[in-house]
């Protein structure tokens, strides 16, 4: 046995149980951890989509105890495949101030200092209070607009409307051990911990699992309009270690009071470490995946990234100039009752290239005969 996975799960994981997917010599394989043992799904439910939509998670073949790892040659991939992928945006008060500083500071890192001085001292009290929708939200956001400090950023943050995107294409998630990528012409970028919520063909929440919504605040900071280039790129989007199922010992209410930790570590030494507080969130978790289902059908499911307090303004460099990664940061993001998810930052242009897209995929179930498994 090789890559140990124990690492990355939580410290109670034989009471729970988690979904993943694994790749192997033939190719991607679905894989179940329950009662601290591991086994394979492929043959009957062959993608953790299909698992999803049709909540089909029993069954499979005895690999062997999560304490021996993964069989020889095999290595973990994202949880997510076949999956649309979503993201919620600007639904923390902290995320909200710092999305209406990149846009007062148009992406530039060095004005934003100052600025986010100026727009705390006004609605950092009142945007932490308010529920998004209601008559005070209304009321703060008219004293806005007669302040001229009002933002499209603050209309999702405390109007009825949650900002939904589509974060990434299916297929192109990577996992836990993987390289994350940032566009080399970014100069102001961050990692966005958060919990991403696995949901079936119903819009029904059947799990979660850690993610990492890299952004490029120079790009979105120019331009809402820039949003996709600002964060659907090559190796953008990671999600793992695994999908954890809810049951009797983990449910939405776990989700709801879970703590997030990231922490960065640079190969020039620096260290950043930082906490997404899931209670502080300004809207629930299930109104987002409301919001998210819409009127909408994704007949293999759904994930959905929650949104994140974090928005790192710490400087690294030059005094005012805030954070941005480097090639070669470790981001590991944590939270006890989901488990570890950890990668190294590269440049989109040098991250691995995306190959194996729908057509790659169902050309190799076909080729082990298992197409009809989806």
């Amino acid at each position: 046995m090789a890559d140990n996975i124990s690492d990355s799960l939580p410290a109670d994981y034989e009471r729970g149980r988690f979904l993943g997917r694994a790749d192997t010599p033939d190719g991607p394989c679905v894989i179940l951890i329950e009662q601290g043992k591991l086994y394979d799904l492929t043959a009957r439910v062959a993608t953790t989509s299909g698992a999803i939509a049709r909540r089909a998670f029993d069954g499979g073949m005895l690999i062997g105890p999560v304490s021996d790892g993964l069989p020889e040659g095999w290595s973990l991939l994202s949880p997510v495949d076949l999956q649309c992928i979503k993201a919620a945006g600007v639904t923390f008060a902290l995320s909200a101030i710092e999305r209406v500083i990149e846009e007062q500071a148009r992406g530039d890192a060095a004005a934003a200092s100052e600025i986010r001085a100026q727009l705390e001292g006004k609605v950092g009290s009142g945007i932490r209070s308010v529920v998004p929708g209601s008559e005070e939200a209304m009321q703060l956001k008219a004293a806005l607009i007669e302040e001229g400090m009002w933002s499209q950023y603050l209309e999702v943050a405390i109007g009825p409307d949650a900002e939904i995107f589509s974060k990434s294409p299916v297929l192109s998630t990577v996992g836990h051990g993987a390289e994350i990528g940032v566009r080399s012409d970014s100069s102001w970028n961050n990692p966005e911990p958060e919990v991403v919520l696995a949901c079936d063909a119903l819009g029904e929440v059947v799990g979660a699992a850690l993610g990492n919504d890299v952004n490029l605040r120079d790009f979105e900071g120019r331009s809402a309009l820039l949003l996709s280039k600002a964060k659907d790129n090559t190796a953008s989007c990671s999600i793992g270690p695994f999908i954890r199922l809810f049951d009797e010992n983990f449910t939405i209410d776990d989700v709801r009071s879970a703590n997030v930790d990231l922490t960065i570590e640079g190969p020039d030494g620096y260290r950043l470490e930082g906490t997404n507080i899931m209670a502080q969130i300004s809207r629930d978790p299930l109104d987002l995946v409301s919001q998210c289902l819409s009127e909408h059908h994704y007949p293999d499911g759904f994930v959905l990234f929650c949104g994140t307090l974090f928005a790192p303004t710490q400087d690294r460099d030059e005094e005012g100039a805030g954070f941005t990664h480097k090639i070669g940061d470790k981001v590991t993001i944590q939270s006890d009752r989901i488990g570890t998810l950890q990668n190294t930052v590269t440049t989109s242009r040098d991250a691995a290239p995306w190959e194996m897209g729908f057509a790659a995929f169902a050309r190799n179930l076909a080729g082990r005969g298992l197409i009809d498994k989806i």
